[in-house]
C-alpha cells in the first residue's frame, strides 16, 4: 500500500471514531427514558450498557487498525 494512501486510511479510522461517538451519543438520546411513558429507566440503562459494549469494541478495532495504517504509512514495522 503507498505511504499516502496508508496514511489517510489511518487517520479515517481515528476520524470513524468520533462518527462512532456521535451515533452513540445520538442512540442514548433516542432511548433516554421520557416523562409521559415508555420505555422504563431499568431499560434505558441495560440498552446504554450493550450499546456501549459495542462501541467500545468498534473503536478499540479502529485505534488499532489506525495506528498500524500510520506505521506503515511512516515506514516503521508494524504488528502484523
Amino acid at each position: 500500500m503507498p505511504p499516502k494512501i496508508a496514511r489517510l486510511a489511518g487517520l479515517g479510522a481515528f476520524g470513524a471514531i468520533a462518527a462512532f461517538c456521535a451515533l452513540f451519543a445520538l442512540l442514548v438520546w433516542v432511548s433516554a427514558h421520557p416523562a409521559n411513558g415508555g420505555i422504563t429507566q431499568a431499560l434505558s440503562t441495560v440498552a446504554w450498557i450493550a450499546l456501549a459494549i459495542v462501541f467500545a469494541a468498534l473503536i478499540g478495532v479502529h485505534v488499532y487498525f489506525g495506528k498500524q495504517l500510520l506505521r506503515l504509512s511512516e515506514n516503521r514495522p508494524t504488528d502484523v
